[in-house]
């Protein structure tokens, strides 16, 4: 019974994006189905192999060095705030950022990002039936984290146009960055958190098919390669990129500072009216269903949708600390699907820290299509959460 609620589950999510989607009539049917077929391939190779797992290790390897690098440069201005057992948010998820903007426009430079766009692009896009460049962030974003991703894209984002740049923002509320998988892994185990990672990307693209289909012709759906007269000498452009990497850094802290106090003065409003009542307990009930179509029986199923609110009012880490205590005492399907909601940045200041990343790369005109559109990035967070979620629990009983 348990089993049919999770397939049913999958059809519901995906009933109602599609409802909420402003262009059914473009929606690529054949590409969604293609990739759920992937979807249960890529799971089944996770959870059966050890090849899938090593797979996904290396690339976390690669990521996880880029951010050791940065951590290098962090720690020279600041050693104490380093040598703490537990890094601020500040200095392990923001100011990383800072190199990996530099080390990637040094590819681009050079011409081997823009090479790699196309073809990996090129590749995942006859899956997707989304454009090279959007295909390509999907992947890119499994690791780098939104802000890093879309910054270190920020040429190729100004040279589209403005209703394509809405799939970034769609998508970006998915992914989650290369610098704090470890804590991930400190707390919960680690196979779902790197199943999800695969599963978020995939459905990242499912969902944007539907909620922003956007047609772009073969002559769009190019990378964009600066001209010569563009391109300035190969310091000017490193220096550049640390610049707009610090200006990312303070916005983007501006914004996940404002978006948490807005939480708790609303629910010091809330607790003035009824005691005890929070935003995070609003959306517990709220996505209490979802949670029992996760397959999950009374108790389990309230508990994960209290993790589901917590996440959406503040964020993952809090969810996670809450279910660190509880992992040894709950159902396997009940850890599966609880780890695979988690692991991902699809909360209010998500979309802050998106919008504040638009705002710095882009001009305030092409910036607003976040603005507008801030119901679509959290349904797509959540939709992808859950969708992610009620696939692993197939497989996990």
């Amino acid at each position: 019974m348990y089993f049919l609620l999770n397939i049913l589950g999958v059809l519901v999510v995906i009933g109602i994006v599609y409802i909420c989607s402003p262009n059914k009539r473009n929606v690529k049917w054949k590409a969604i189905l293609t990739l759920i077929v992937v979807e249960f391939i890529i799971t089944w190779f996770m959870l059966s192999t050890k090849i899938g797992t090593w797979v996904i290790n290396q690339i976390a390897a690669f990521f996880t060095w880029l951010i050791a690098c940065a951590n290098e440069g962090i720690s020279f201005v600041f050693p104490s705030a380093m040598a703490n057992e537990q890094v601020d948010f500040f200095f392990s998820a923001l100011m990383p950022i800072i190199f990996i903007i530099t080390f990637f426009d040094i590819l681009s430079y050079f011409g081997i990002l823009t090479w790699i766009i196309d073809k990996v692009g090129w590749l995942i896009s006859k899956v997707s039936g989304l454009p090279k460049l959007e295909s390509f962030f999907s992947i890119q974003m499994m690791f780098l984290g939104n802000t890093e991703a879309l910054a270190v894209l920020r040429l190729q984002l100004g040279a589209i146009k403005t209703q394509r740049l809405l799939t970034f923002g769609i998508m970006g509320m998915s992914s989650i960055s290369g610098s704090i998988i470890g804590a991930y892994l400190s707390m919960v185990p680690a196979t779902y958190v790197f199943v999800a990672i695969p599963l978020n990307c995939l459905n990242a693209l499912l969902i944007a098919n539907m909620l922003n289909p956007v047609a772009v012709s073969k002559e769009e759906d190019v990378v964009y390669v600066p001209t010569k007269e563009e391109r300035k000498d190969f310091f000017s452009t490193i220096s550049n990129s640390m610049l707009v990497g610090i200006k990312m850094v303070i916005v983007i802290t501006a914004m996940v500072i404002g978006y948490v106090a807005l939480t708790a003065s609303l629910n010091g409003i809330l607790s003035f009216f009824v005691n005890g009542l929070t935003i995070q307990k609003i959306f517990s009930v709220l996505f209490s269903p979802f949670a029992f179509l996760l397959g999950l029986t009374g108790s389990d199923a309230m508990y994960v949708a209290q993790l589901m609110g917590i996440k959406l009012a503040t964020n993952e880490f809090v969810a996670l600390l809450d279910l660190k205590d509880k992992v040894d005492t709950l159902a396997p399907h009940t850890v599966a699907v609880a780890v695979t909601f988690l692991t991902s940045f699809a909360n209010f200041s998500t979309v802050g820290m998106i919008y504040g990343t638009f705002n710095s790369i882009l001009d305030e005109e092409k910036s607003h299509i976040i603005g507008r559109n801030v119901w679509k990035m959290l349904l797509s967070g959540m939709a992808v959460s859950l969708l992610s979620a009620m696939v692993v629990g197939l497989f996990i009983w």
